[in-house]
């Protein structure tokens, strides 16, 4: 167990504070307005983030916040958390798993068969193309860049392969049955593979559910790293997202193919290191789990 000293602590929670506040200006600035983003607000919208959960900092399993000369920290009042005897605080895990175990265990099981795969990247985001095939109403409001018969014909000319459930329910009627695969929420853990956009998006989805057991600049940088390949994933797309003043990923040349795999690689290769991250926050978790189910035994 690691005692971190006040002063340590409110130095780490500022700066979390203020890179959250960072991360977030944009869509807070247009929930301000009643302006809608495509790209940014996906993230808020799909996943239920919440500025205010993002800035809220947590050390993490295994760290003490001791307290400072006006008391506790301020986390001795938020859920999952205990204060010793010496006032200082730290996640009580016991309660922690009480409520959330299943769900660490689930997170666990899925990241680790992750993990344990190659990553494809031969799909080149074909999954957006297909939830708006042979479609004249579309999700965003914005134009298709090769109009409704050229996007059709783009999807009827390759082969999609998309293994994640979430993207695949959003498929268009007519797009569902050339899907290589039928992925649904039970086959989930047999078929998410680490170069799968969207299994890495959700890092940010996992370290959400695992809440204050995550360290606050792991949470973050799952935050920052969904951001980022939401961008890609919009580039790719069939929509033309020049009024953003965004570029086409042209996934339909060669071209736009090498630039898609290019960054889906590197990708993979982030959502890698902070999936690991959880993984082991996962094991420690379940780990002192496991002597208290031994002694009820």
């Amino acid at each position: 167990m690691t005692s971190l000293p006040a002063a340590t602590w409110r130095s780490l929670s500022a700066d979390h504070e203020r890179r959250a506040d960072s991360l977030t200006a944009g869509h807070r600035a247009r929930r301000a307005t009643g302006e809608r983003h495509a790209i940014d607000d996906f993230l808020y919208d799909y996943y239920g983030t919440r500025p205010s959960t993002l800035r809220r900092w947590h050390p993490g399993i295994g760290v003490r916040l001791e307290a400072g000369p006006d008391g506790p920290a301020p986390h001795h009042r938020w859920r999952w958390y205990t204060t010793d005897a010496d006032k200082a605080v730290r996640l009580d895990v016991a309660a922690f798993l009480s409520d959330r175990g299943d769900s660490v265990r689930y997170i666990h099981r899925l990241l680790t068969a992750i993990a344990s795969r190659p990553a494809f990247t031969g799909c080149f985001g074909l999954h957006e193309w297909a939830m708006v095939y042979r479609q004249r109403e579309h999700r965003h409001p914005l134009p298709l860049r090769l109009g409704q018969q050229g996007t059709d014909a783009v999807v009827e000319s390759h082969q999609i392969r998309c293994t994640h459930f979430d993207a695949y329910r959003f498929f268009t009627p007519d797009a569902v049955d050339l899907n290589l695969h039928r992925p649904t929420r039970a086959s989930q853990v047999d078929l998410d593979q680490p170069g799968c956009l969207h299994a890495s998006m959700d890092c940010h989805k996992w370290a959400t559910k695992l809440g204050p057991a995550v360290p606050g600049a792991l949470a973050l940088d799952c935050f920052e790293l969904a951001g980022d390949i939401r961008l890609l994933d919009m580039r790719a797309s069939p929509y033309d997202f020049s009024s953003y003043g965004e570029s086409a990923v042209a996934i339909e040349t060669p071209e736009g193919k090498a630039e898609y795999v290019a960054q889906q690689r590197e990708f993979a290769q982030r959502a890698g290191r902070l999936r690991a991250q959880l993984i082991e926050i996962c094991s420690a978790l379940l780990a002192q789990a496991e002597p208290e189910a031994r002694a009820e035994e």
